[in-house]
């Protein structure tokens, strides 16, 4: 049998402004987490380029991309990946302290402190198995933003939860995005959830169908799906 090609992106053109929520909907094998990848330096693309800032990553070796993500990406899954073995403050201090060493000046966040924005100051000494499933996502989060990363992706964060949980998820994504303003992309298939975003983009077959501004956004509380 010979290779077979998918594109998986088709001309996508996507600029992720510095501060922003950003929303980026579809259904599956829209291109959405493929996007994300490529964003977050775990892809590269086959054709075209990608920028962070004035930096090219496009042709970039391993090492650069690792570099680059260890400095400036913080991710956020569907599924927690939380050491079992490790309390909450443990698995974000897994993450502080590697980052200890980076070489632009700007040190990590306390474990503890990470933590505290999400909410879950009172159970940091927990075990992952004593957490709810959204205490470990929120567990997650403040892993991700413990380095202060300049963005934050999220794939699909709310997908193994109930919709309650989901919100209260959300709210730790949008209260970190307004205190600490971390540039910050979500990917759903939950249309509803574009309404808390700046700015909503909609993938299909690997092509952007719209870009969409929301004048007023619409709280997590507040969200219905």
């Amino acid at each position: 049998m010979g290779d077979l090609r998918v594109d998986a992106l088709r001309g996508v053109d996507v600029a992720l402004h510095r501060g922003e929520l950003l929303v980026l909907l579809g259904p599956s094998g829209s291109g959405k987490s493929t996007l994300l990848n490529i964003l977050g330096a775990l892809d590269v693309p086959t054709t075209g380029r990608a920028w962070f800032g004035y930096e090219e990553l496009t042709g970039a070796d391993r090492d650069r991309l690792t570099e680059f993500r260890r400095r400036h990406v913080g991710f956020v899954f569907q599924f927690y990946n939380l050491i079992p073995s490790l309390t909450a403050k443990e698995n974000v201090q897994l993450v502080t302290d590697i980052a200890r060493d980076r070489t632009d000046g700007l040190q990590p966040m306390a474990a503890s402190e990470a933590l505290e924005l999400v909410g879950l100051a009172p159970r940091e000494d927990h075990f992952p198995a004593q957490l709810s499933g959204g205490e470990q996502q929120r567990v997650a989060i403040a892993r991700a933003i413990a380095k202060r990363p300049a963005v934050l992706l999220c794939d699909e964060p709310t997908g193994a939860l109930d919709v309650a949980t989901g919100r209260v998820v959300l709210e730790a994504l949008d209260a970190i995005h307004r205190e600490i303003g971390t540039t910050t992309a979500v990917i759903t298939h939950n249309v509803a959830i574009g309404g808390m975003a700046d700015r909503v983009v909609t993938l299909a077959d690997g092509l952007v169908h719209s870009v969409r501004e929301n004048r007023t956004k619409v709280g997590p509380k507040d969200l219905a799906w």
